[in-house]
């Protein structure tokens, strides 16, 4: 089975986290909220909160086979704040292990080097943070083992996109079905 991480900081778009959770989830991936707050309790951008699973400190990052990102704000600054996020997207990146953002997020990956050269999707506003990449105005962008969207309304294609890539295209097309989910 595989295994992925999310990564929860003060201030996260909550639709855009959780949303990538449930439907890893239904899709057989085990899928790991990861506070970096050094609590539990992540409150998002719009007050709610949300415990998460483990700590940054607790992680093993050797067992997971990607990692999420969620947008929003102050969420998505804090992200890029954080020097432990910095490494281990920056170290997935390196091994071609998944790395995916959505919504301001992205303009994570673009400090951290990792968009050069690779099409990109974000929140509108943020396409100069996207630094080297080619900046793409569709629901998600996929680039190899990186994987964009753009905010809260693509959030469902996103986390059906990655769960096709963890786990097969068949898989997210039935997962699909079963939410009532179609691009029309």
């Amino acid at each position: 089975m595989k295994k992925t991480g999310i990564f929860l900081a003060e201030g996260f778009e909550e639709i855009e986290g959780l949303t990538v959770v449930d439907i890893l989830r239904r899709a057989g991936v085990e899928a790991v909220t990861i506070s970096i707050t050094g609590q539990k309790e992540v409150q998002g951008s719009h007050r709610i909160g949300v415990l998460a699973d483990c700590l940054y400190e607790e992680v093993d990052f050797s067992e997971l086979d990607g990692i999420v990102l969620p947008g929003g704000m102050p969420g998505t600054t804090n992200l890029g704040n954080h020097s432990g996020v910095n490494e281990t997207i920056k170290s997935f990146a390196a091994q071609g292990k998944l790395v995916a953002a959505i919504c301001a997020a992205p303009s994570v990956l673009g400090q951290a080097g990792i968009l050069e050269g690779k099409k990109a999707a974000c929140y509108p506003g943020f396409e100069d943070k996207l630094t080297g990449a080619e900046v793409v105005y569709e629901k998600v962008a996929e680039a190899g083992n990186v994987i964009t969207s753009r905010g809260m309304g693509t959030a469902i294609p996103f986390g059906l996109r990655l769960a096709a890539y963890l786990t097969s295209e068949q898989k997210a097309k039935e997962l699909a079905e079963s939410i009532i989910y179609s691009e029309s």
